[in-house]
């Protein structure tokens, strides 16, 4: 059964950081891409970074470029999103999401929360 797993959200000040984290279980992690989306209250669920099955090649968007960083570590089934200079605008649910054989599996999300 697949499963995914985020962990790490809370409440911080603007320009601290904060780091995701997102288990998974029930595939073989090295051969899927993953991605972290976030959904704001009353927003559109919107991405905030990709990478590749190697973890050779990330993405993101210009709103999070420059600040985010996701990685991937094969042996834990994990990947993270070390999130930097955070902003209020930042305030989300975070998730992590694949894509096997057309379906796409998520998270239960985290919540962050950067307020003063």
């Amino acid at each position: 059964q697949v499963q995914v797993v985020e962990s790490g959200g809370g409440l911080v000040q603007p320009g601290e950081s904060l780091r995701l984290s997102c288990a998974a279980t029930g595939f073989t992690f090295s051969n899927y891409a993953m991605k972290w989306y976030r959904q704001a209250p009353g927003k559109e669920r919107e991405l905030v970074a990709a990478i590749t099955s190697t973890g050779i090649t990330t993405d993101y968007p210009d709103s999070v470029k420059g600040r985010f960083t996701i990685s991937r570590h094969r042996d834990k089934s994990t990947i993270y999103l070390q999130m930097n200079s955070l902003k209020p605008e930042d305030t989300a649910i975070y998730y992590c999401q694949l894509r096997i054989l057309g379906r796409d599996y998520w998270g239960q999300g985290t919540q962050v929360t950067v307020s003063s």
